[in-house]
């Protein structure tokens, strides 16, 4: 059944690896163990073409057709809030995984088998690393994700980190499909299933050991989450933000304590664009202001938008004014509000490519311009140049806004400068109902595994969350429900090797791949030369 796959039996197992993969992530099957296996049957198809010497054209359309099927099956929901950008984004991934695996299969063909086999660790973990970095960025489909729904099964990332997680996979489904290719009988592989099996509980028993072992130490501060549940497509930006931030104000008067800490507020709760030269001028932060005079023992954070004004260009974000000398920017931002302090305000540092940044923008300077023209809505906002944390009367935390915490190393630097906690702020009902962002809310238990720290999630219409230093999920709010989450988090200033490291299995494997393409392209040559030769 393995070997001479006809037509047939190749789209039949494109389709298989195309499931599993679906299957195996959070919120569209949410069986994480289906991914040990999930790549199997693309495995087998590569290989038959290997051992016919087909044309690799083969290997790549059957690989496009199973990424292709990964994603849509489980990011379809992106339409809901951009239908060119979720044909764009499913686009680009489909060819980019897909052109990651034709890599392997060319090292496997032009440089030898038993070198392809663990060049595909390399080659895929670097292309998972790059995904993390460059201006294209989609880390979503990372496959150390697929864990997020089971905390108790990757304590260990808190050494590895997520990429630890496809690392893990990726080896499983090697080791599988070189007891299925081997021409020895299954009884006779003892080494081979004695490796698989020990790859396979080892990481396993560890992190089950570490999870029900783990506890936090007792530093507990009280917090109050508030989801305010207001429509981001009819009602989050059609001008009444004051009326939105009295909400929130309600909602928080109505249970804060005198032990209470903190209070945190959504993602853009202040939607209206407010210069930071005169942030003191706002009603909306002043009024925040004289709430907090009753309540002097709070750190108020908030999500807005602000922008600021430059005598010259300060970066590619920045779009000149008409008729004047000057240039603006404008941000996706965090601010932290004490009574009697300064206002703390953050950048959104990791922008959605095409919502918040136009892509390669630098070179392809026209795509910036036309963004700016029109407003900048579709990209060009301003970023930090590095993470950055917040300070308050009652320790430092981590200000996550949406996309950023889904960046590991993002939130490990974070964490590294002396976050104690996690606060992340978010705004996902531009999805519906959806896996989206349910997906989106799981992969926060990662983050607070990987650094040990526990994490307040306000979202504006997703589902706000208390998270633990286990990764549990302790306390949620409903989809689409006026809500707010009072509850006491410990403090952590322990640093994890994560923490301390980030992702080195993403750049140590980076810097292999590198040495493994530059193989490959001598190998070519060579080849081609020779061929050259024989030629009459």
């Amino acid at each position: 059944m393995w070997k001479n796959l006809n037509r047939k039996k190749r789209v039949l197992f494109s389709i298989t690896a195309g499931g599993l993969m679906i299957l195996s992530f959070p919120f569209t099957g949410s069986l994480p163990i289906l991914s040990f296996i999930s790549w199997v049957p693309l495995l087998l198809i590569e290989n038959d073409v290997f051992e016919k010497q087909k044309k690799a054209s083969t290997v790549f359309i059957h690989s496009l057709f199973v990424f292709f099927l990964y994603n849509i099956g489980t990011t379809w929901w992106i339409w809901n809030s951009s239908p060119l950008g979720s044909l764009l984004a499913i686009g680009a991934n489909t060819m980019l995984m897909a052109i990651t695996f034709l890599l392997y299969h060319f090292v496997k063909k032009y440089i030898g088998a038993k070198q392809g086999f663990i060049s595909l660790p390399f080659l895929w973990i670097a292309f998972e690393h790059l995904h993390h970095q460059w201006q294209i960025s989609w880390p979503w489909l990372t496959y150390g994700n697929v864990f997020s729904v089971w905390p108790s099964w990757v304590q260990w990332y808190e050494y590895t980190g997520v990429l630890g997680g496809s690392l893990w996979i990726l080896t499983l489904n090697i080791l599988l499909f070189k007891v299925l290719v081997s021409s020895e009988k299954i009884a006779n592989q003892k080494r081979r299933i004695i490796t698989f099996s020990g790859v396979l509980f080892f990481p396993l028993l560890f992190s089950l050991f570490t999870y029900y072992n783990y506890e936090e130490k007792k530093d507990p501060v009280e917090l109050l989450v508030i989801q305010p549940n207001i429509d981001p497509y009819n009602e989050k930006f059609n001008g009444s933000t004051l009326q939105q931030i009295h909400k929130i104000i309600s909602k928080s008067d109505s249970l804060v304590t005198s032990n209470t800490a903190f209070v945190i507020a959504p993602e853009t709760a202040i939607s209206l664009s407010m210069d930071e030269d005169q942030i003191n001028r706002y009603r909306h932060l002043s009024d925040i202001r004289n709430w907090l005079k009753y309540n002097s023992n709070i750190h108020f954070l908030v999500g807005a938008f602000t922008r600021k004004t430059f005598n010259e260009k300060n970066s590619r974000a920045s779009q000149k004014l008409p008729a004047s000398n000057q240039y603006i920017e404008y941000y996706n931002s965090s601010i932290g509000i004490e009574d009697n302090q300064e206002y703390q305000v953050i950048h959104k540092s990791k922008l959605v490519p095409g919502v918040e940044q136009v892509p390669f923008g630098d070179w392809l300077k026209f795509l910036d311009e036309f963004s700016n023209e029109n407003g900048g809505t579709s990209g060009s906002l301003g970023i930090e140049k590095e993470a950055k944390v917040m300070k308050s009367k009652h320790g430092v935390f981590a200000p996550s806004i949406c996309y950023e915490s889904i960046y590991g190393g993002y939130v490990a630097d974070q964490c590294r400068k002396g976050a104690e906690m996690i606060f992340v702020i978010t705004n996902d009902g531009w999805w519906g109902n959806t896996p989206g962002h349910k997906q989106h809310l799981s992969f926060s238990s990662l983050r607070a595994i990987e650094n040990r720290r526990s994490v307040a999630r306000s979202a504006n219409t997703g589902i706000s969350a208390i998270i633990n230093q286990r990764g549990d999920i302790v306390k949620q709010t409903s989809w689409w429900k006026e809500d707010a989450i009072k509850a006491s988090i410990n403090k952590n200033n322990k640093v994890t090797f994560y923490t301390k490291y980030g992702d080195f299995i993403g750049r140590s494997f980076s810097f292999v791949a590198c040495l493994l393409l530059l193989y490959l392209v001598v190998s070519l040559k060579k080849k081609f030369n020779i061929d050259k030769l024989k030629k009459p």
